[in-house]
């Protein structure tokens, strides 16, 4: 055994010197053929099935679990890959069983599900996306990467690029919102984040566009269902995120729990061969998520597991998360010629230049550093950026007779079952987080920022259920105060994953202590905690302000207290339409028009597009944000006439009209008036932040070409059409247009 470790580690050092040479865009030929070619050359058929096995070990458990015998699975050579195992004592126990107990020693892969921070937690992915920050993003994604990596992680399931439309579905909280040019970029900056530029640095673990395909488009907002839709609506808002993600280089793809179009997505060659091995040119390796080949059975496709094993390596599927079903059924079906020895080839080479990328092979215990770990994790850096990241990220809503910031030394009474929460604070996926130790509450983020003394502090209810007992305590804490301050919203289980809702009102009896609360007359502040947008329409119309803060992070009590008391302007702008109510779901900005829309100088005309009950607007739209100062806008055209080898050039002078300093979020959007294709309402093609001192007046510019007006033609060609064009730039997406421009044909 030890004369052929010998053997295969001479066979590849001399080649190993590109481990130091790779970059982050791994969609190009791997520099690492010859060193793989070399072990598959040694490598038994078992040794092979191995590789594309990922079993979950017991340290940390994220779904039903199917196998714990993993370490003598490991010690066999049947594991390529393990999740949820982190920390370098743990990490480092199981790769010397990989090698040094094995017959080949090939290093292990270690995945987790590092979503929004490993032990430093940032704000849910849906509240970073709010802050429309590309380089804050990436940072928070970069710095999740460094402490994962320094406890021993290779390999995350994020990022999440599901547009997602309904929130009734729980991993909106996960995915950047409803906006397929947003989704985009924000897609590119994670991997960034994840990757760095050098996947053979020690502090870059490898990215994982998930969930492939169309996942966020589940019917009724209800988790793992049914997804059916045109390949054109497929194409024009559901894939270009993953695409996005390919073009970047993410290292590896995982399949989606639901079917499209009649096929489950594992076993789906159109999007696993088709697009994203032909068209797209992806060169990583798939992943499919929790067990989904087995649910090919329930799903009625398959008759059992090895006729799904079959279906899954057929349609390209390279490893199997957690079902065991390649491990106890690939090998007979390539006896049985079913499925060729040369797929599994391929599958094993893309995984293991995965673990060349890393420099594995070099050194399998380089991401296993108890000093890099100590030194890392919790850094203060990495904590001040996490309270930056939370600040950006949170979006006012209401601000009724600018009620905030409040002063520092106004009497608060503080009420509400997530005042005092450090469990739900840092929200659901939050990796290796601490709900107890590490993360800063509410209350003690005001405690911090202006004293205990000015704060009377009374939970009032709890986030579910029908106790009513505390309400008089809760209104007796308001007394002798200035100002009431409510927090609430969900508990961090109630989205994610498996946490589909039908009714989004705050749960339990929350609005009923609000409603207790208010006759006291004193102005109330309402504090958000959520993971999903939710309906507020009573809420409204009935507290003075309204702070949307998702789920913040391990700092989120520092940068709630940040914002309330104005040592921060919020900036934050929707990236998902908050519904009226859940009848109006789906509802989101760029929807397109009907034959029969609302003429709003006639609300009551009958025989049109409408609802009998409410109005077909939202209760807040996507782009949308207040601030503590107000803004202006300037905006002008360089043409009216825009012919294909041109551009029109939009400019934006932008003047802080109020008493602050701030930031604002300018945002383009356009509307092909006509086209072949029906055309959205309006459709967002650029933004940019920008910050502004009081009185400050700064100018922007956008550029439009033809490729931002292209679209899915009636035979499927990706194509613009000449045509009249209208558009506008503003501080949200709901604003009426003020130019227009004319496309002319390219031979006039």
């Amino acid at each position: 055994m030890k004369k052929l470790k010998i053997f295969l580690l001479i066979s590849v050092l001399g080649l190993l010197f590109s481990c130091t040479t790779q970059n982050t865009k791994l969609n190009t030929e791997s520099p690492y053929r010859k060193q793989v070619d070399s072990i598959l050359n040694l490598m038994t058929l078992d040794e092979k099935i191995g590789q594309t096995v990922l079993f979950t070990s017991g340290w940390d458990v994220t779904g039903p679990s199917m196998n714990d015998n993993y370490k003598e699975y490991i010690k066999q050579g049947k594991v390529g890959a393990v999740f949820n195992a982190f920390t370098t004592r743990y990490t480092k126990e199981l790769q010397q069983i990989a090698v040094e107990e094995t017959r080949l020693g090939i290093p292990l892969l270690f995945g987790y599900d590092v979503i929004h921070g490993h032990r430093t937690i940032f704000p849910i992915p849906l509240a970073e996306s709010c802050s429309w920050d590309m380089k804050l993003i990436e940072k928070s994604a970069r710095i999740a990467a460094t402490e994962a990596s320094a406890e021993g992680i290779h390999w995350t399931f994020a990022p999440m690029v599901d547009i997602a439309r309904d929130p009734r579905w729980g991993r909106i909280s996960e995915g950047a919102g409803e906006d397929t040019y947003l989704g985009s970029r924000i897609a590119k900056a994670r991997v960034r984040g994840f990757q760095g530029d050098n996947l053979s640095k020690e502090n870059t673990i490898l990215a994982c566009a998930k969930h492939f395909a169309a996942y966020g488009a589940a019917q009724a907002g209800r988790d793992y269902h049914t997804v059916d839709m045109s390949e054109r609506e497929l194409r024009s808002i559901y894939l270009p995120p993953f695409k996005a993600a390919v073009d970047e280089g993410v290292a590896t793809f995982m399949t989606s729990f639901n079917e499209l179009d009649g096929i489950p997505a594992s076993a789906n060659t159109f999007l696993l061969k088709d697009i994203l091995r032909n068209e797209w040119g992806f060169k990583g390796f798939v992943v499919t998520d929790y067990t989904s080949i087995n649910e090919m059975i329930p799903h009625g496709y398959a008759k059992d597991e090895k006729h799904a094993g079959e279906l899954a390596t057929n349609a390209g599927v390279d490893m199997d998360m957690q079902g065991s079903v390649y491990l106890n059924h690939l090998k007979l079906l390539i006896e049985e010629g079913k499925v060729s020895e040369e797929q599994i080839n391929s599958a094993v080479r893309r995984i293991l230049e995965m673990k060349f990328s890393l420099g594995l092979f070099d050194n399998p215990y380089r991401y296993i550093d108890p000093e890099r770990e100590k030194e890392t994790v919790l850094s203060k850096h990495h904590l001040e950026t996490a309270r930056k990241v939370a600040r950006e990220s949170m979006v006012l809503l209401k601000n009724e007779n600018h009620l905030l910031p409040l002063s520092k030394e106004k009497k608060i009474a503080l009420i509400g079952p997530l005042a005092n929460d450090e469990a739900s604070i840092i929200g659901n996926w939050s990796a290796a987080g601490d709900r107890k130790g590490a993360a800063v509450s509410v209350l003690e983020g005001f405690i911090k920022k202006i004293g205990e003394e000015n704060i009377r502090y009374e939970k009032g209810c709890e986030i579910i259920g029908g106790d009513f007992s505390r309400f008089n305590k809760a209104v007796e804490v308001t007394r002798n105060s200035d100002v009431i301050v409510m927090v609430m919203g969900e508990h961090q289980n109630m989205s994610g994953e498996a946490a589909s809702r039908t009714n989004l009102s705050l749960p339990g009896l929350q609005r009923d202590l609000i409603k207790s609360i208010k006759k006291t007359g004193k102005p109330i502040v309402l504090i958000l905690m959520n993971g999903r947008p939710l309906t507020l329409t009573w809420e409204d119309q009935n507290v003075a302000a309204i702070l949307e803060t998702w789920f913040p992070g391990t700092m989120g009590g520092h940068a709630v207290a940040d914002i309330i008391f104005g040592d921060d302007n919020p900036s934050g702008k929707l990236t998902t339409t908050f519904p009226r109510n859940v009848g109006q779901i789906p509802v989101y900005y760029n929807m397109k028009n009907t034959g029969r829309p609302i003429d709003p100088n006639k609300p009551d005309e009958k025989y049109k597009s409408k609802y009998l009950d409410v109005s077909n607007k939202p209760l807040y739209p996507f782009g949308y944000g207040l601030s503590y100062t107000s803004f202006t806008y300037d905006v002008n055209i360089n043409d009216k006439v825009f012919r294909p080898n041109s551009e029109i050039i939009v400019s934006a002078k932008i003047t802080n009209t109020g008493d602050y300093d701030g930031e604002e979020i300018a945002q383009l959007y356009i509307h092909d008036k006509v086209r072949s294709i029906t055309p959205p309402l309006k459709e967002l093609k650029g933004f940019k932040k920008i910050s502004l001192k009081k009185g400050e007046s700064k100018t922007i510019t956008f550029s439009i070409s033809t490729n931002d007006l292209r679209f899915y033609d009636q035979e499927m060609n990706y194509r613009y059409e000449p045509g009249e064009f209208e558009l506008f730039v503003g501080g949200s997406s709901d604003l009426p247009f003020t130019h227009s421009f004319e496309l002319m044909e390219l031979n006039k």
